[in-house]
This record gives C-alpha cells, sequence and structure tokens, in this order.
C-alpha cells in the first residue's frame, strides 16, 4: 500500500500526463531531493525555487495567468504566514474577473504537529486559510483521499490550498490507489529515489488511474448512535480507534467524520448525524481561539439547538504561540490520543 507522501507524488504524475500540469516548484522540489517529504522525487515538470515564499506563490499566479498549471510547494505551512497577502489576492482574482479569469494553482504544504518540529515546524494552517475566500481547501487523512483530493485540485479552475499532515507522511493506507501495485515494496523500488547519487536514476512509474474526490464531500469512517466526532487531519485516525476502544470497552457507538475539504465542507453529512445523535466534538489540532472547529459548532448551535441532547464540545490546541521541541511540549500543546478518547466518554456518558 502507497504511503499518503506516495499517493501524492503519484496523482502529481497523473496531473503531468493526463491532467496539463506544467510546473510543480518550490524549495528543494527538484531534483537531487524531490521535497522534504520526498512528495515530487522523480517529477518530471519539478524545479527548485529559492527561499522565497512570496516569490513562489506570485509565479504560480503568474503561470495560471498565462495559462499553465501550476503546483507549488510552501516548504512547511508555517512558512506561510509571511504571504498571507499573496493568497488573499490570489483567491480575488477569478471573482474580482466575473469568472473571465481562472486562476488555476494549487499550493500544497505541509500542515500540524506530530513530528517534534518545534516552533517553525509545528503550525497548523486551516483556520487561517478557511478565511481566505476564493481558496478551496483540502486536507486529506490517508493516501487514497490524498490522490483523490489532489487531482480534483490540479483540475479546478480556482487556486486550491492542500493541506498535508506531516505527521500522517509515512503512514501506509489500507485500500490500494486505481492503478497501484499491490506489493509496496514493488512500488517504493519503482518510484522512490535511492540514497545516494542519483543523478541516473529514473522512476519507472505504475500506470495508475482516474480517481477524482469531489470537494465539500465527508467521509464517515465509523457509524454510530452516541455521538458524532467530526475532525480532519492527523486525528482522524486518533479518533476512529478512540471510537473501537469505546465501543469494545464500554458500548459507545459514534459517527466519526472525516471532513476531508475544510472548504467546501459537508455540512450536509455533518446535519444529518448530529440531529440522528444529540451530541457533538468537533477535533482539531488547529489553536483554539478563531479556530474553523468553532465556526462549527456555533452552525451546530444555530441549526441544531434543539436536537442537542448535551453541550457540543471541542478538543483544540492550546492558544500558544508555538509547540517546544520537546515531546512533553508537544503532547500538551495539541490533541493526543488520551483527550480525544477522554472527550469522546465524557460525551457519549453524559445524562440528557
Amino acid at each position: 500500500m502507497a504511503t499518503l507522501v506516495q499517493a501524492v507524488r503519484l496523482a502529481l504524475h497523473y496531473g503531468e500526463k493526463h491532467l496539463g500540469v506544467t510546473d510543480v516548484f518550490g524549495e528543494d522540489v527538484g531534483p537531487p531531493l524531490g521535497g522534504v517529504f520526498t512528495a515530487t522525487q522523480g517529477l518530471k515538470t519539478a524545479w527548485n525555487t529559492p527561499l522565497d515564499e512570496r516569490g513562489i506563490l506570485g509565479t504560480a499566479m503568474g503561470i495560471a495567468y498565462a495559462g499553465g498549471r501550476p503546483v507549488c510547494e510552501i516548504q512547511f505551512c508555517d512558512y506561510a504566514f509571511n504571504s498571507i497577502d499573496l493568497l488573499k489576492v490570489a483567491g480575488n482574482q477569478r471573482w474580482c474577473s466575473g469568472g473571465q479569469f481562472p486562476m488555476p494553482m494549487v499550493v500544497m504544504t505541509p500542515n500540524g504537529a506530530g513530528i517534534r518540529g518545534s516552533v517553525y515546524h509545528s503550525h497548523s494552517f486551516e483556520s487561517w486559510a478557511s478565511r481566505l475566500a476564493g481558496w478551496k481547501v483540502v486536507m486529506p487523512s490517508n493516501p487514497l483521499d490524498a490522490y483523490g483530493l489532489m487531482l480534483s485540485a490540479i483540475a479546478d479552475p480556482n487556486p486550491v490550498l492542500v493541506l498535508l499532515p506531516k505527521a500522517l507522511m509515512r503512514v501506509k493506507g489500507d485500500k490500494l490507489l486505481p492503478g497501484e501495485p499491490a506489493d509496496g515494496d514493488e512500488l517504493a523500488r519503482r518510484i522512490d529515489a535511492p540514497v545516494g547519487d542519483r543523478t541516473q536514476w529514473q522512476p519507472d512509474w505504475p500506470e495508475v488511474k482516474e480517481h477524482f474526490i469531489p470537494f465539500g464531500k465527508g467521509d464517515l469512517v465509523r457509524e454510530g448512535d452516541s455521538a458524532t466526532v467530526v475532525t480532519w487531519g492527523r486525528l482522524v485516525p486518533i479518533c476512529a480507534s478512540a471510537a473501537d476502544e469505546l465501543s469494545r470497552e464500554l458500548g459507545f457507538t459514534f459517527d466519526v467524520i472525516d471532513l476531508r475539504s475544510i472548504f467546501p465542507y459537508d455540512w450536509d453529512l455533518v446535519s444529518r448525524s448530529v440531529e440522528k445523535t444529540g451530541r457533538v466534538l468537533i477535533a482539531n489540532e488547529d489553536t483554539e481561539v478563531t479556530n474553523f472547529g468553532e465556526h462549527l459548532l456555533r452552525r451546530v448551535v444555530d441549526e441544531h439547538f434543539y436536537d442537542l441532547l448535551v453541550k457540543p464540545r471541542t478538543v483544540m490546541g492550546k492558544h500558544v504561540p508555538g509547540i517546544g521541541m520537546q515531546e512533553v511540549y508537544e503532547g500538551h500543546s495539541v490533541p493526543q490520543y488520551p483527550h480525544v478518547a477522554a472527550a469522546m466518554r465524557e460525551l457519549a456518558a453524559e445524562a440528557a
């Protein structure tokens, strides 16, 4: 099975071959490295840029305006903060032209904690991104979704931000990508660059197939009646594991919704589940205070106040400037399994 980062690489290769991708670029994106997480190894259109996030975004906008279809990478989402004005400008362009001038650019960037990255490599960006009107924003939690969402991002005429959970980059999926070799070791031999001298290396790409996941469609990864859990990114497997444990030990069952798209998002799926269970927890690792989860909670209260059996809850990162490198700091700054499991247990057990 492919890892999440291999799925992104295969999607970009498919995009080069079938969807008109003209440029894949960013800091260390081209040879010899192929990206700090290896997402761009072996791609024929990949090239390196200076360490200049604003220049990367401006270049992507120019290529899109000129008729190209670029995919650029901000090496870590932590460095998108110094280019927020350009992200805003890119989101304005198609709207300002009344739809006459598409802006088909993809920005992909590693997001969130989980790699002991300390203060400049552990931020989350989805709440900031949700405020950038004109952008579509997605965050896959597994390889198949990463593949399908990336293909949809490439094909879209609007700017799309693909947030890739850092902690899940090396995690293998439980479903094959369409056209992926069944032998995971074979896939690695064919598309992973060797350590050391790569001057003569060329990937042997498998014939992966079309697989588009539409924006605004969440995924129900666990189904139950006790409560609803809405989450995305790194916390999806954590919430799913907690749901399994609480089902075995206490008999509680949960709807666990992987939102997948931050904007547009699948309100219909969330709404139906909250109406069914009357209990909801929204869990993510971004910092509290204007967290995107707080928007979802407000909408739940607005539209389902009389359906709720107990107070709705959130589990979010602490409102601190950064995350310390030491494991204890990260463990107390962003939600971990015990925090999520405790919140889910409390939610399901509270008397109505």
